[in-house]
């Protein structure tokens, strides 16, 4: 397998993230997004939405970090996507929210706020911060977001909720955010953005 990404990308860390928490090896190759490599026709090739991560495996190329995130429990660890239809289904609804909520909140204002692209703040900060009471109602009421454990809807939320503070929200006023973060990172496995 191998993982085009960039250090800098919450989705990418994603991949990166759930590919360490089940002790998966990947070659990884970093996509110079400064650079404009993700435009170039090789890039485009691959995906032609012109976004990491893409990961590459035998039976062809995946791109969308909820997607990839998908092949590789299906693939390599089967327990972090659910134990049954219904289960399977819970964590599809954790993946649309990370795709729609999470991304048109927290991500669009970490993109925001660090590379300055444009934004409607007062809207974006009302997503995440609707984003961010949703998740709390749900982890005061349960320890991980489906079945009790952990699966790759943690890999899928976590990342852009971990990285609030740079979208410029805190998290102090939602403890059991907090504790879930803190269970994540307690995971073995746990790889940290920059790592």
């Amino acid at each position: 397998m191998i993982l085009y990404s960039h250090p800098f990308s919450g989705n990418g860390w994603k991949v990166r993230l759930f590919l360490s928490l089940i002790g998966q090896d990947c070659e990884i190759r970093t996509v110079d997004l400064p650079g404009g490599e993700n435009r170039s026709t090789a890039f485009l090739d691959l995906n032609p939405r012109g976004q990491v991560p893409v990961l590459a495996v035998p039976e062809g190329v995946l791109w969308d970090s909820q997607a990839i995130l998908v092949y590789l429990a299906a693939r390599h660890a089967p327990d972090w996507g659910g134990d049954d239809a219904f289960e399977r289904a819970a964590v599809a609804q954790w993946l649309s929210f990370a795709a729609k909520e999470v991304a048109t909140g927290l991500q669009a204002l970490r993109l925001h706020r660090v590379m300055g692209r444009p934004l409607d703040v007062p809207a974006a900060t009302r997503v995440a911060e609707g984003t961010l009471t949703l998740l709390e109602g749900r982890l005061a009421a349960h320890g991980w977001l489906v079945g009790g454990r952990p699966t790759i809807a943690e890999a899928a939320v976590y990342p852009y909720v971990s990285m609030a503070g740079e979208a410029g929200l805190s998290l102090a006023p939602y403890p059991s955010i907090r504790g879930w973060c803190a269970r994540i990172e307690a995971l073995p496995g746990f790889l940290p953005m920059g790592a």
